[in-house]
């Protein structure tokens, strides 16, 4: 997806831009249409309201000055006079958002997935124009897709803005309900970036006692996978992670020396579907690890490079299939990668600081996820971007995994 940025360049929106505030303006301006001139029109017959200086620019900066915004001073801009409220709401302005912003989202969830299929579809049909949809859309017509909304909906920025605020009595509650002991969530970690990676998380996890304490190991035992280790999350709830390695430690560091691929033994291949997708099923001991938790952990690689999309994704449907528990068990998918690359860093419109080269040195989690086939899922899902050596975004992502499995946490 990341490619696909530069297939809707910045002319055809400025384009689209421009014969809005054309249309616009030869009604209601004193701003030459069809142009970029500011010299003025002899309206005196008229009594129009003053023009200011930010509706007076050429539409190429107004387009430059929207890009370097953030989503939320967008729609402020918006609010400011009915011209802007229409121009911040071109749905190809907002496309151009997603495609250029979407390789920087360090989250996607199952209800803020936008919809890639609208994205990779023309902008008008074969049959018509690009001016004849966008004529359509300024006389009043619903446009194919609110590109807006799936903007807002997706960005993490946006969705911290848009949150309902805290209840008062919420923090009561939830203080009140943290005396009162709890069940334990168990939850099953897999998946190749557990082993191909260069910098073991599972070993940073256990030796990070300032991102999440080790609190012990539980009497729960089973059979041929043990109880796993237990953690405390913020210091008010414990957890329980079951490792799942696919092989043994020598054949795990061999591979990685080797950068190659080792059998999974924690699957026994049933041979493809009439579409010819692999089907896999879980040994009896894993089965029997997901009858037991309450939901999933899947560290995958996002390392350029090591994408396995058909057997990640038939591997996951075979562990959180409906024949071993209930479709709302969570599953947290831990896009994850060795170290940080230090990169110069830029500001995107999002208002935080990114690589310049962050869709090169991993994989985004939106790709992640169609990589993965996360949306064709019953269960809820959530890929978070995830560095072994520092752990950075480990803590958003159990936070989410635990709220999502029952548990109330008081803070956030």
């Amino acid at each position: 997806m990341a490619g696909k940025i530069v297939g809707l360049n910045e002319y055809v929106v400025i384009r689209s831009l421009r014969r809005f505030r054309d249309r616009y303006f030869s009604k209601t301006s004193n701003v030459k249409p069809d142009s970029d001139d500011l010299t003025p029109v002899d309206r005196s017959a008229e009594e129009d309201p003053p023009l200011g200086l930010l509706d007076s620019l050429p539409v190429d900066v107004q387009f430059l000055i929207m890009a370097l915004l953030s989503p939320v001073d967008i729609c402020r801009l918006g609010a400011t006079s009915h011209y802007w409220r229409a121009m911040v709401r071109d749905p190809l302005l907002w496309r151009y958002f997603l495609l250029r912003d979407m390789p920087h989202w360090t989250s996607i969830d199952h209800e803020t997935m936008p919809q890639l299929e609208a994205l990779a579809a023309p902008l008008c049909r074969g049959d018509e124009k690009l001016e004849d949809g966008m004529e359509g859309q300024n006389q009043g017509k619903e446009p194919k897709h609110d590109y807006m909304a799936e903007y807002l909906k997706g960005s993490p920025a946006c969705r911290q803005q848009w949150l309902l605020p805290r209840p008062p009595y919420e923090a009561v509650t939830s203080f009140l309900q943290s005396l009162v002991p709890s069940i334990e969530p168990r939850f099953a970690m897999f998946g190749p970036g557990m082993e191909q990676l260069d910098v073991s998380m599972v070993t940073r996890l256990m030796h990070a006692p300032d991102v999440l304490p080790v609190a012990g190991t539980p009497q729960r035992q089973i059979n041929g996978i043990g109880s796993g280790i237990s953690y405390m999350y913020n210091n008010q709830q414990k957890f329980n992670i079951l490792t799942l390695y696919s092989t043994n430690r020598a054949e795990r560091a061999r591979a990685r020396a080797e950068h190659q691929s080792v059998s999974n033994k924690l699957f026994s291949s049933e041979g493809t579907d009439q579409s010819g997708y692999p089907i896999f099923t879980p040994t009896p001991q894993v089965q029997e690890v997901c009858q037991a938790v309450n939901g999933f952990i899947y560290v995958a690689n996002a390392e350029p490079g090591r994408a396995e999309g058909e057997l990640e994704a038939a591997q996951i449907r075979a562990v959180v299939s409906p024949a071993w528990g209930s479709t709302s068990r969570p599953l947290l998918v831990l896009s994850c990668i060795s170290k940080e690359h230090p990169d110069p860093a830029v500001t995107t419109s999002q208002g935080s600081s990114c690589t310049r080269s962050r869709a090169r040195c991993r994989t985004p989690c939106v790709d992640m996820a169609q990589r993965l086939s996360l949306p064709q899922l019953p269960n809820p899902w959530k890929v978070q971007d995830t560095v072994a050596e520092s752990l950075s975004g480990l803590l958003d992502g159990i936070s989410w995994l635990l709220r999502c499995s029952g548990v109330r946490l008081y803070s956030s």
